[in-house]
């Protein structure tokens, strides 16, 4: 999947939160690797174990996962030869009767839960490692009974630490008047008595240490010295027996090594398994229907980081396969594209998803999305150039069985060229075979969903009324801006609001028509420029007429037809009301009434009826100005003039689709 677009849905941000749900290193390392998947089988059967264990929680099960408090140190160590303590066997040991309990446990789910329940048959018991250090150790201290060779030392050392504490209460009550205190302590692990300073001489005995005042000195005396000999020879012999059978219970987890890194990749599993389970949980999610066909359905859709937003549904795959959405700002249009991104990635990854019942969604090879205006201060990227290099790599991965996700395409550039390049871009991604799903506010786009096969028009919903946005999508629509509405509500002046509604009514009144941009097998009829075919037509009466073919005109332009035609001549500065731009006559008007207008080097053919006059020829230029220093390229200019010198082997002069 593509690397960015899993960043821009923040996807990452989904792992986290469902990596809180993990109780294990390993559970919290399989979310970690987690990533969307594309083969169909793969993502049923881990979407089918997610559901399976939503469903035990469900019946309020208490799935006795194993700990893996201080296994991952153990696991590390193993093959080093190092020997563990006390504590390192004890959590093998909890970690082994744990797997016995959920081998137990699963066991018992083969009918209830069987894909996830297959798991716990991978898991080894090792009795008899878990019994070995269950009799050694108790409460992280080896027994006595851990050998017998450890049985006779600890006896000894019994023996010797009685008589050890008899010979120190006779010393301290034949020295009593002279000690400091009755109490024995130790220095250096050794047992002295604390004798007042000026009678320390009269014990038998070494000096280990004094006071920090020096009034008190710690004797050694000589009759106990043999015996605290005698201890430590002892107590050695009892760290070499325990060294022994610490060695031996490390031998056994050594050679069961293999056995252990099983289980603790299957405890790891269930972690993972159970975490996609918690999460669903929190957010209310089910499992959903898959499909290899491209079709997708979804109903009630929230994203998972959106507590409060009002459900999306959406359908595509059937009929069409891509959606145009506009509507107005603030409408949620952004939400809805990373709504589907996001659950579509949830879906890919085996995660149930927070939708409502008879959702089918589509699995994809990829999932691209361009969402937010991907400044670079960096890289010197304006807005619209941050997001056509990021429409360049769209267009080369596009294709059969990709989603494409594209908020506000081609915006912050000119709008007479924006609509032109968002229809190119569509065309081809289209051709490709992708499934697109764009928001946009270019009313041309609309009208372009409505007659190119493959796309349909959605809207957001807006309640006029109060001015606030609904965030349901309709499909089949296409949606209003509401912008100055909007504008109002938001604070702007009245005065700037009043100016901004008449400007708007005269463009409406100098605008009798609109464009429509469709591709060349739309069934339309126009002139082709450049791939794109443009027809002219009048007025909001004409739009169903337009979107089932336009094949007709509107009532208005009946009326327009009876006027009497103005007379163009070429070089003449016209108003084109239905692009609500000025260009150039470059040839005209034929005996269908097309005159040729050339608006910013790119020739089109438009009805008569659809041209002001707005600057004549006289105005603009001398009477023996050149027009094809305006019309004709300056190759071209240079071909024909030194043509009409001479007859030139070879010199050709062809006109491409865009200089015709």
């Amino acid at each position: 999947m593509n690397l960015q677009s899993l960043n821009t849905l923040e996807y990452e941000e989904i792992k986290q939160d469902l990596a809180r749900h993990a109780v294990s290193y390993e559970g919290r390392r399989y979310v970690n690797e987690l990533a969307p998947m594309t083969y169909l089988p793969a993502i049923h059967r881990a979407m089918d174990e997610t559901d399976e264990a939503y469903e035990l929680l469900g019946r309020g099960a208490s799935v006795p996962l194993p700990s893996l408090e201080g296994i991952e140190s153990i696991m590390s160590l193993l093959g080093t030869g190092y020997m563990y303590n006390e504590q390192d066997l004890m959590s093998v040991c909890t970690f082994l009767n744990s797997c016995s309990q959920l081998r137990k446990y699963m066991a018992s789910k083969e009918q209830s839960a069987p894909r996830i329940a297959a798991y716990g048959a991978s898991l080894q018991e090792l009795r008899h490692v878990r019994e070995e250090i269950d009799r050694c150790i108790r409460f992280g201290v080896i027994e006595d009974q851990a050998s017998k060779g450890l049985e006779r030392v600890r006896k000894r050392l019994a023996v010797a630490k009685e008589r050890l504490n008899r010979k120190l209460e006779s010393i301290m009550s034949k020295h009593q008047s002279i000690l400091q205190e009755n109490l024995v302590s130790m220095r250096g692990g050794r047992y002295v008595i604390p004798v007042k300073r000026e009678y320390h001489k009269q014990v038998k005995g070494s000096v280990l240490d004094q006071s920090t005042s020096g009034q008190t000195v710690f004797v050694e005396p000589y009759d106990i010295a043999a015996l605290q000999g005698e201890l430590e020879l002892l107590a050695a012999d009892e760290a070499r027996e325990e060294g022994m059978i610490l060695s031996m219970l490390s031998g056994m987890v050594e050679q069961e090594q293999e056995a252990l890194r099983v289980n603790i990749d299957v405890t790891g599993t269930y972690d993972f398994i159970f975490a996609k389970a918690k999460y669903a949980r929190t957010l209310g999610a089910r499992t959903v229907a898959l499909n290899d066909r491209g079709y997708l359905r979804m109903n009630g859709g929230r994203h998972p980081k959106l507590k409060d937003m009002v459900p999306v549904s959406l359908e595509f795959g059937k009929g069409y396969k891509s959606l145009i959405v506009t509507g107005p700002n603030t409408g949620g249009k952004t939400v809805v594209l990373k709504t589907l991104g996001i659950l579509t990635l949830m879906v890919h990854s085996g995660m149930l998803v927070p939708v409502e019942e008879d959702c089918d969604f589509a699995v994809f090879t990829d999932v691209i999305s361009v969402i937010g205006d991907g400044q670079s201060l960096t890289q010197s990227l304006s807005t619209f150039s941050a997001q056509m290099k990021s429409i360049e790599g769209m267009l080369q991965d596009a294709g059969k069985g990709v989603l494409l996700l594209i908020d506000e395409l081609a915006a912050g550039t000119d709008p007479g060229e924006g609509f032109a390049l968002s229809i190119a871009i569509l065309e081809e991604l289209n051709r490709k075979g992708a499934n697109i799903i764009v928001t946009t506010h270019f009313n041309e786009l609309k009208v372009f969903a409505a007659s190119t096969p493959g796309f349909q028009n959605a809207r957001m919903e807006f309640d006029k009324e109060t001015l606030r946005p609904l965030y349901k999508l309709t499909i089949g629509e296409a949606g209003e801006s509401y912008a100055l509405q909007i504008a109002e509500k938001l604070g702007i002046p009245g005065n700037v609001i009043q100016r901004s509604q008449q400007l708007v009514a005269q463009q409406r009144e100098q605008q009798g028509g609109r464009v429509v941009w469709s591709s060349p097998n739309a069934g339309h009829t126009g002139h082709k420029t450049d791939g794109v075919r443009v027809s002219v037509e009048s007025n909001e009466e004409d739009k169903e007429r337009t979107q089932e073919g336009g094949e007709q005109i509107d009532s208005a332009e009946e009326a327009n037809s009876k006027k009497q035609a103005i007379s163009f001549e070429v070089g003449d500065a016209v108003y084109v009301s239905s692009l609500g731009r000025t260009g150039i006559v470059y040839e005209k008007r034929n005996d269908l009434g097309m005159v040729g207008i050339m608006i910013q080097k790119q020739k089109m053919q438009i009805n008569h009826k659809r041209l002001k006059p707005y600057l004549s020829k006289a105005e603009l230029y001398p009477d023996d100005y050149d027009f094809d220093i305006i019309f004709e390229s300056k190759d071209t200019r240079k071909k024909r003039k030194l043509m009409r010198k001479r007859h030139v082997e070879g010199v050709t002069i062809i006109h491409t689709d865009e200089e015709q």
